[in-house]
């Protein structure tokens, strides 16, 4: 489907350049269409969406096709002459009476939700119940001006609740009809990509102050009170061993003491916690969380996290979160924080620095060191020539240095020009891909090429296994994030990824439904079976790095909630069940210099401690029953950080 000219245009944008487009019209019969194309750093989609409207403004007819990194697009909804509704995805099916409710696309080109915008306008205070469930409201706050291409112009912020874990900012337009949404990555009409990243600050400020409500609900003096935990199975993070019937006594911030079981004295006004039954834990890391959303760092409070490594974020959004976690603001686990830097290029990360030649990238890496933040991430687009100056710099002002592997490069390249950590393990086969794989490492190659061949691997050739003795030697660290990959290769929509499976019952529906996925498109003749053999190759290969005494650290790319199954993952690649939990708990903490302090258990240290139900020695699932939370010191109820951050119970 083609749009026509005149048809309006929207884009999609960041700092890092334009990245897609939507057009919308009315086509000759009355029906509306939608027309969708984006490349995002190499993954593709491209749908079409056409929409035909009842009486009452309300969709009754709506057929998607198209695809995306997720799989096949294909979606159909009707309303019969009887009122009832009928839908079909590649995920699901049903039916169920239409009167007073609206259908919620799985998918689809993002403008097509300008007419719940607009239905939920007019629905006011009530809100809309939504097909196949769920309920969903509207709240219109600040004006704003902005500039457009016929001069100065209002616009409102409004914030969904329904559709997500938190408040969704969406723009209104002066009579209060959609206009954009602004964030990372802008959809805004033509003309006005330059307003987004005002956009996203005015918003940012607005949540910002909904959270600040939330975390001084939490943070109080009642709350940072002395806590014995007394007779619970201990995890020795550092031994790497469960240790039984401990005492452990957390005041003023820190570790007190550890002793036997029964044999520490609680001091007065101490809150005792019985831990028979239970786990305590080192507080979690998630090694590759994008942090920059308030209420998921909430959210990864409540599942466990007490510390993360965020492999890439805008400069100003690290410089926020910091400043009001200090204050006491923001609910949130300690971080360190990357920026991407990228070769200036279509295909180039969004949020990302960019760059045109060496001399950028090193200026690009001293901008990074000017900003306090942590380390230098490189990714896909860079000239490998570019990688060995910016890593010498990087190091010499004390930077961490890791990322994706930039096409033409392998795995091993990357590591001798200067990285100590190379992200994601399809990167890491890449060191037995086809040179055209690798040539091409910036695009979907970079799955497409693991998906196709990796299950042909040998991961234990001789050329792979002096690859994991060099990297070994290296002291080289890998970050898998395999539950990235686990659903992309593994699923075909009869079932929810297991990393996502434990919450489906507590998420909103609209969420639960979108974890549903039917994988990356098939191609070149693969079978699903063939893409599962591949995933499980990677699998193998953590496996074999291990082995060869590679570090490993646990990070998952997404909210968080993926963090226990990713170590579910490593146990499952031959790990034991504390080597994998020590992955998220003493080696990010050692990786980051931060060992003397967090990381594990021990008098002096900050008491940054998860308290679970359940014996983690026998089960790493216990991990997502999060009874209590102690975050630098504070006392923090599992169940009520759930509530808060958009969650409604504890997880299977």
């Amino acid at each position: 489907m083609t749009a026509p000219a005149g048809a309006r245009h929207y884009t999609f944008s960041s700092i890092a350049g334009k990245h897609g487009d939507v057009w919308s019209w009315t086509m000759p019969d009355g029906r509306i269409a939608y027309r969708m194309s984006m490349s995002l750093r190499g993954w593709v989609t491209e749908t079409d969406e056409v929409m035909t409207l009842g009486p009452d403004k309300r969709p009754t007819a709506i057929a998607i096709r198209g695809y995306t990194d997720q799989g096949d697009a294909t979606e159909t909804f009707d309303v019969d002459a009887g009122g009832v509704a009928r839908w079909k995805t590649v995920i699901d099916s049903g039916s169920a009476p239409f009167a007073g409710k609206r259908y919620n696309t799985y998918g689809g080109p993002p403008l097509a939700a300008e007419r719940e915008v607009d239905a939920l306008v007019a629905a006011g205070d009530k809100g809309i119940d939504m097909l196949p469930g769920g309920h969903a409201s509207i709240t219109i706050g600040q004006p704003a001006q902005i500039d457009g291409p016929n001069g100065a112009e209002t616009v409102k912020l409004a914030f969904i609740r329904g559709y997500s874990f938190a408040p969704l900012p969406v723009w209104l337009d002066k009579d209060n009809r959609f206009f954009g949404n602004a964030g990372v990555i802008s959809l805004l009409p033509e003309g006005y990509e330059k307003n987004g990243p005002k956009l996203k600050e005015i918003q940012d400020k607005a949540t910002a102050a909904m959270v600040r409500d939330v975390a001084h609900q939490f943070l109080t003096p009642a709350n940072r009170t002395p806590t014995l935990v007394d007779h619970v199975l201990m995890f020795d993070s550092v031994a790497g061993k469960y240790l039984p019937d401990r005492a452990v006594l957390i005041a003023g911030g820190k570790v007190a003491a550890v002793a036997a079981g029964g044999s520490i004295k609680p001091p007065a006004g101490a809150t005792v916690i019985d831990g028979r039954g239970k786990t305590l834990s080192p507080g979690l890391w998630d090694s590759h969380q994008h942090v920059g959303d308030d209420w998921n760092l909430l959210q990864n409070v409540a599942t466990g996290m007490t510390n993360y490594r965020s492999p890439g974020s805008l400069i100003d959004d690290a410089h926020s979160i910091y400043r009001r976690r200090a204050a006491g603001d923001l609910l949130a686990p300690d971080g360190k924080i990357s920026v991407i830097i990228d070769r200036k290029d279509p295909l180039a990360a969004q949020g990302a620095l960019t760059v045109s030649s060496a001399a950028e990238a090193v200026a690009a890496v001293d901008k990074i060191k000017q900003a306090g933040l942590w380390g230098a991430k490189f990714y896909t687009s860079m000239n490998p020539a570019w990688i060995a100056p910016a890593a010498a710099e990087a190091h010499k002002l004390g930077l961490h240095v890791h990322g994706h592997i930039p096409a033409g490069m392998r795995p091993l390249d990357a590591v001798r020009a200067g990285y100590d950590e190379v992200t994601h393990i399809n990167f890491i086969m890449m060191q037995a891909m086809p040179q055209e794989v690798v040539d091409k490492a910036n695009t979907a190659a970079r799955l497409e090429g693991p998906a196709k061949y990796g299950k042909d691997v040998d991961l234990d050739s001789p050329a792979m296994t002096a690859f994991y003795a060099e990297l070994a030697k290296r002291g080289t660290i890998i970050d898998p994030t395999l539950t990235v990959w686990e659903p992309m290769m593994t699923s075909d929509g009869s079932a929810i990824s297991p990393e996502y499976a434990p919450f489906a019952d507590i998420a909103p529906p609209a969420v639960a439904r979108s974890w549903r996925v039917g994988g990356y498109p098939l191609f070149g003749g693969l079978t699903r079976d063939d893409f599962r053999k591949s995933f499980d190759k990677m699998v193998g290969l953590v496996n074999r790095l291990h082995k060869a005494g590679v570090r490993i650290v646990a990070g998952t790319d997404g909210y968080g909630l993926e963090l226990v199954r990713e170590l579910e993952l490593y146990q499952q690649a031959g790990l034991s069940n504390a080597e994998a939990l020590q992955t998220a708990t003493i080696i990010p903490a050692r990786i980051t210099g931060m060992a003397d302090r967090a990381g594990s258990i021990a008098p002096g240290k900050a008491a940054d401690i998860i308290l679970v139900d359940g014996d983690t020695s026998k089960d790493l699932g216990t991990l997502r029953h999060v009874n209590t939370v102690f975050l630098d010191g504070y006392r923090l109820d599992g169940t009520a950080l759930r509530t808060a951050s958009g969650l409604s119970g504890m997880p299977k």
